[in-house]
C-alpha cells in the first residue's frame, strides 16, 4: 500500500511551533519528503539551531506519521536555517555577511554585561550557530580578556579579517592597543571606528553578530542606531533597584532609537553554596523578571552568582567552555535558546505584516 504525501502532510499539521503559533507544514518547515512504500523520511527545516523544542517536535513529528495507515517507520531530520531579521532601511544598510545583529547592553556598569555577551555567544555557537563578537565597548575592551585572546589582526588585502577562538569570529579595540592604554576620543571618533568594526571587516556568514554594548545611554549605542539593521537589544540587569532603575531608561533608549528589546537577562540572581546549597539572594531576587513584565518585554532567563563565572572569565575559559554541565552554564544555554527563539518570532513577525500602499 502507498502512502499519499498529503495523508502524511495532515497528519504533521499537529505539530506546532510554541514560538510562531503555527503548524510546521504552514510554516514550511517541512524538506524533502520522500516516502516509499510504508517507509517515511522528511527533514524538519528550524528557523534556529538553538530551538529549545528542537527535540520534542521530531518526537512528535515522528509519532503523528506513525499513526498514518500504511506506514512502518518513519526518519526525521533536523536542521535549521535562520532567517534574516531586519532588512536596510532608513539609510541602513545590511552587513554582508551577517544575517542578524544582536545588542547587549546595561543601564549601568558592574552587572556583568560583557561576561553575558560572551557566555551567551558561545552558547549559540555549540548549538550551532555561526556567530561573532564585536566589543562595542570601546574604552573597556574586556572581551579579549574573557577569551584569552592577544590578537593581531590581519587583512584579506581588502577588509580586516576577525580574529577566531571557541567557534566565534571577533573584533575588539583591545587587539589594536597596549593592555594599559587608555583610549580618550570623544563621540565623532567612536562613530568612525564601529563604522570600521562594521564595514571593514570581512565577517563571514554569521547567522548572529553579537555586540557588547558599553554601559549607559551614550554614543556608541546611537551610532549603533544610525549604522546597521538590529534585530534587537538584550538588557542585563542585576536583581536590586539601583540597577533596575537604570535598565529601564536602557529599555527606554533601545525603543527610542528604533532597536526593539528582545528581553531581559537577570544576572547575579542568587548564590548557591558549594557546601550547604543554600541559595542567597545577595542583590535580592526577581527584580529582572517583574520589571520584564512591567514593560512587557519578554525574560530571557536569570543567571547565578557562581564563583567559576568569574575565575573563568578572568583566565579567558568562559564558564559554558570550562564547566558545560553546571547549573550555571546551562543557565546560559536557556539564555541563548530564548534569544534566538524572540528573534525568530521577530523575524517571522516582520515576514507576514502586509504591506500597505500608498495611493
Amino acid at each position: 500500500m502507498q502512502v499519499d504525501q498529503s495523508v502524511v502532510l495532515d497528519a504533521l499539521k499537529v505539530v506546532r511551533d510554541p514560538d510562531l503559533h503555527q503548524d510546521i507544514v504552514a510554516l514550511g518547515f517541512i524538506k524533502d519528503l520522500k516516502i516509499d512504500g510504508g517507509q517515511v523520511a522528511f527533514t524538519i527545516e528550524l528557523t534556529t539551531p538553538a530551538c529549545p523544542v528542537k527535540d520534542q517536535m521530531r518526537d512528535q513529528a515522528r509519532a503523528a506519521v506513525l499513526q498514518v495507515p500504511g506506514v512502518s517507520g518513519v526518519d526525521v531530520q533536523m536542521s535549521a536555517r535562520v532567517r534574516e531579521g531586519v532588512s536596510g532601511d532608513g539609510g541602513r544598510q545590511p552587513l554582508p555577511g551577517v544575517k542578524n545583529i544582536i545588542a547587549v547592553g546595561a543601564g549601568k556598569g558592574g552587572v556583568g554585561k560583557t561576561t553575558v555577551a560572551v557566555n551567551l555567544a558561545i552558547a549559540l555557537a555549540k548549538c550551532g550557530s555561526k556567530v561573532g563578537v564585536i566589543d562595542g565597548d570601546i574604552y573597556g575592551p574586556n572581551v579579549p580578556i574573557m577569551l584569552g585572546m592577544k590578537a593581531q589582526l590581519i587583512t584579506d588585502g581588502e577588509k580586516i579579517v576577525p580574529a577566531e577562538k571557541y567557534g566565534l569570529q571577533v573584533i575588539s579595540m583591545g587587539f589594536l592597543t597596549a593592555d594599559d592604554a587608555p583610549i580618550i576620543w570623544r563621540g565623532p571618533m567612536l562613530h568612525g571606528v564601529l563604522q570600521q568594526f562594521f564595514r571593514q571587516v570581512s565577517w563571514g556568514n554569521l547567522d548572529y553578530l553579537v555586540i557588547d554594548m558599553p554601559p549607559g545611554t551614550g554614543d556608541v549605542a546611537l551610532s549603533l542606531s544610525q549604522t546597521v539593521p538590529v534585530a534587537g537589544a538584550i538588557v542585563v540587569t542585576t536583581p536590586q533597584q539601583v540597577s533596575l532603575a537604570d535598565s529601564r531608561r536602557a529599555v527606554a533608549m533601545y525603543r527610542k532609537l528604533n532597536i526593539p528589546p528582545l528581553g531581559v537577562i537577570e544576572n547575579m540572581s542568587y548564590f548557591v553554596c558549594r557546601n550547604c546549597h543554600d541559595e542567597a539572594d545577595i542583590f535580592g531576587r526577581g527584580g529582572g523578571e517583574q520589571m520584564a513584565t512591567d514593560l512587557g518585554l519578554p525574560f530571557l532567563g536569570r543567571i547565578p552568582i557562581y564563583q567559576p563565572i568569574r575565575e573563568g572569565s578572568d583566565a579567558g575559559v568562559p564558564l559554558v567552555i570550562s564547566e558545560p554541565g553546571s547549573p550555571a552554564a546551562l543557565a546560559f544555554m536557556s539564555v541563548a535558546e530564548q534569544t534566538a527563539a524572540q528573534i525568530s518570532i521577530a523575524s517571522y513577525q516582520r515576514s507576514t505584516i502586509p504591506l500597505t500602499v500608498v495611493r
